[in-house]
This record gives structure tokens, C-alpha cells and sequence, in this order.
């Protein structure tokens, strides 16, 4: 295991045990509290592995390296998968499909991983992909785009679809939607979507003893040590990522337009994020 992630791995276990009073009396192990399994935990039976996929964190390549492992050699080229197949069907197996004490056995015993990236990146990426103009998104815009236009864009009456707010120029902004994630009431009212959802939340790092935790920010070398780690680095290609474009500035030039208190009660509700996967507190955003 390299060294960067005996380093994670500590740091993880560090946060975890100074926050057991602060969060729930949580430990860093099975011993006393079983995890919640949601669908966001793939397994694979063949090499005995399970992935908690983040979306926003290169999940849909992971999930076509899931998808490849259940097929037979030669594996289909990662990239050939249509996101369809991974997505949208039931071609993967679930970890909570299996009995309960079948998942308590396979969590203690088999590889586990996850992939994380700065939590407001993740925002942002979110943000782009969902509330940018796109027809096939248009859910997105029923289910929240159109709350948040109420609320938060002061458009008591927004449009009814999305292309017709992209027409108007009236869609969501990133303002409303940083609002919208800092309103305690899209907590109560169940308005956490997977794709801004807290990673800890989703995967919950300080229950289950990760065996490789990834970042976006090194996608390309976890990666391959993932692939030797499961010996299939000769069988399988992982995509080389894009080149990155979220530096400070990226992230500072999405920022602007949001008043100093939301981006506070923002950072508020994904601080556990940024302190338990190491990402620093971005001081120049919050501190005004």
C-alpha cells in the first residue's frame, strides 16, 4: 500500500475516534453499531469487493470496472459501456439485497473502497451537470429546481419546464442552490439528492474500515493501485482523467456571487466531509 494511503487511512481513523462523542458515539469498526446499507454499495462475489459510489466522483467509470469484473476475459473496454448499463439498470449486485448477516460477513471480509473530492467541487459539479440546461435533467428541475426558484430566486411563479426557463434566462443559479443546501428545511423535507449528499453520509467511513479511500484529485495513481490491489491491471483500463480545471480562482469565480453567510452555513453542513477525507477549510472563501 503506498504511502499516501497509509496516511488517508490514519487520518480517517484519527477524525473518527476524536468525533465518537460529537457524532453519535460512532467507532471506527462493526463492533457496535452495523452500517445503514443503502444502493450506493456495489459488490462483486468474483474478487470479493465492494465499492460505495459517490456520484460526482468518477462513479460512473467505477461502476463500468464493476460492471466489466461480472463479464467474462477478455473485459470490455471500460469506455465502450454505455452509462445506461451502469446506471439506469439492475446489471450490478447490490450489498443490501443480501441477507443481513451474509452483508455483515462480506463487509469484515471483502475489499473495500470509495472515492471522494473536495466537497465543494463536488457542489459545483453537481450544480453544472444538474441545473445547467440539459432536456434529460429536466426531473431535476421538477423535483428542485422550481422549489429553489421559489424560495431562493424570488419567482413566485418560475417556469413550468426547463427549457422553458433556459429560454427565459430564469434557471437556477448557484447562489440559490448554495441557499438551498444551507436551509435546514431541505434537510427536513428529505430534499438531499445522492449527487449533493454528503459522502460520509453516504458511505459511511467511520462505521466501515475502508481499504482504499481515492480522490478525484489523484484519480489516475489510485486507480492503478486499486486495479493491482484486485490484480487486474493487465485485464482492465481505467480511462486517464480529464485535465482539471478546478483550481482556487475556478472555485472562487462560482463563489463570488454568494453572500459571506451562506457560503458559512454552507461549509456548516459538509465540515464533516472536508475534516474526515483531509481537505482544508477554504478560509478565503469563509473568512470574508
Amino acid at each position: 500500500m503506498s504511502r499516501r494511503q497509509i496516511l488517508r487511512k490514519q487520518h480517517l481513523r484519527n477524525m473518527c475516534d476524536s468525533e465518537k462523542d460529537a457524532y453519535s458515539g460512532e467507532k471506527n469498526n462493526l463492533g457496535n453499531k452495523s452500517p445503514e446499507i443503502s444502493e450506493h454499495f456495489i459488490v462483486d462475489h468474483t474478487y470479493k469487493i465492494i465499492y460505495c459510489y459517490v456520484p460526482k466522483v468518477a462513479c460512473t467509470h467505477w461502476k463500468r470496472v464493476m460492471y466489466a469484473l461480472k463479464q467474462s476475459k477478455p473485459y470490455p473496454d471500460l469506455v465502450s459501456i454505455p452509462p445506461s448499463a451502469v446506471h439506469q439498470t439492475k446489471k450490478l449486485d447490490y450489498l443490501r439485497d443480501l441477507p443481513k448477516p451474509e452483508r455483515e460477513v462480506k463487509l469484515k471480509n471483502y475489499t473495500k473502497f470509495l472515492f471522494v473530492r473536495d466537497p465543494f467541487v463536488r457542489l459545483i459539479s453537481a450544480f453544472r451537470n444538474k441545473f445547467h440546461y440539459k432536456v434529460e435533467h429536466e426531473q431535476f428541475y421538477q423535483s428542485y429546481g422550481k422549489y429553489m426558484l421559489q424560495l431562493y430566486g424570488n419567482q413566485p411563479h418560475p417556469p413550468n419546464t426547463m427549457l422553458e426557463a433556459h429560454k427565459s434566462g430564469r434557471l437556477p443559479t448557484f447562489s440559490n442552490f448554495v441557499k438551498f443546501l444551507g436551509d435546514p428545511q431541505t434537510e427536513k423535507k428529505g430534499l438531499f439528492d445522492p449527487h449533493w449528499k454528503q459522502m460520509n453520509r453516504l458511505c459511511q467511513p467511520c462505521l466501515i474500515e475502508y481499504d482504499l479511500i481515492g480522490h478525484q484529485e489523484t484519480l489516475d495513481e489510485d486507480a492503478q493501485e486499486l486495479l493491482k490491489m484486485f490484480k487486474v491491471e493487465n485485464d482492465l483500463k481505467f480511462p486517464p482523467s480529464k485535465v482539471d480545471v478546478t483550481t482556487y480562482d475556478y472555485i472562487k469565480d462560482w463563489f463570488k456571487a454568494v453572500p459571506l453567510e451562506d457560503r458559512r452555513k454552507l461549509y456548516d453542513v459538509y465540515e464533516r466531509d472536508f475534516r474526515l477525507f483531509g481537505y482544508e477549510r477554504p478560509n478565503e472563501l469563509l473568512d470574508g
